[in-house]
């Protein structure tokens, strides 16, 4: 491992609760939050349902790729400020139930407050860490994650947790940064760049290996390629990786 994980965590975390309290994404460059949920997959009416919870991050949408139906319980992990969350509940309805977990606590309390305000009753979430999750053993139908196991210092323990939690026949949507070339060592050291989901992220092959090795096979839906020149990820050599995961 290139930085010890406490450092990493200690910088995401960090970085996260500066953005969770000025509502400004880390890696947007010119685009405004609207513009980048745009480019990355969102609709005009899903961004409305929670804008104020778009700040402007990850790099897919998981909710669109999951078709949740009503009733399902679903996990988001690295819930932000609780964006997809909010849209996870509009599709699963009063029966279904969204947790959110997120390790930055003005990202978790940025969450709770919106879901006061707009009255989500559907909706909890709790602050933990998505390598070792607050969450009970097979208890979850569906579990999404949007731009944040890169972020992890131990992804296959953030796998493993996953497969853990989700019910026999469980399935996982993940919307992630990959890398198509490896980097230098000065930039898996640079604080933005692991903030802004690169410096960390791995490999696409090193990647998908990982999910195998934590019991799951996978579908790969999409490979968005364009997101690293037209976009937030200044023309690194990576792209946003759609991924079905299932037991």
């Amino acid at each position: 491992m290139i930085m010890e994980e406490k450092n990493i965590k200690k910088i995401v975390k960090e970085s996260y609760s500066e953005i969770a309290r000025k509502k400004g994404c880390c890696c947007c460059g010119n685009f405004d939050e609207e513009e980048i949920a745009k480019s990355i997959g969102y609709s005009k009416e899903e961004i409305n349902i929670a804008s104020e919870a778009n700040l402007g991050l990850g790099c897919g949408n998981p909710v669109a790729l999951a078709n949740l139906k009503k009733g399902a319980i679903v996990l988001d992990l690295g819930s932000g400020a609780g964006f997809d969350s909010f849209i996870a509940a509009k599709k699963v309805g009063d029966t279904g139930k969204i947790i959110g977990v997120d390790m930055t606590e003005d990202m978790i309390n940025k969450a709770k407050e919106l879901a006061n305000k707009y009255g989500y009753k559907n909706v909890e979430f709790r602050l933990g860490d998505i390598e070792n999750l607050p969450v009970e053993s097979e208890s979850i139908d569906i579990v999404i994650s949007n731009c944040v196991i890169n972020l992890a210092p131990d992804k296959l323990k953030v796998f493993k947790e996953a497969y853990r939690v989700l019910k026999p026949d469980g399935k996982m949507y993940v919307s992630d940064i990959v890398l198509l070339e490896e980097l230098t060592q000065e930039q898996r050291k640079n604080d933005e760049l692991i903030a802004g989901c690169v410096g960390g992220a791995l490999l696409k092959e090193e990647y998908l290996k990982i999910i195998q090795n934590a019991g799951f096979s996978y579908n790969i839906l999409y490979e968005d390629k364009e997101i690293s020149k037209r976009r937030q990820y200044q023309g690194f050599n990576l792209e946003s990786l759609k991924v079905e995961l299932y037991k």
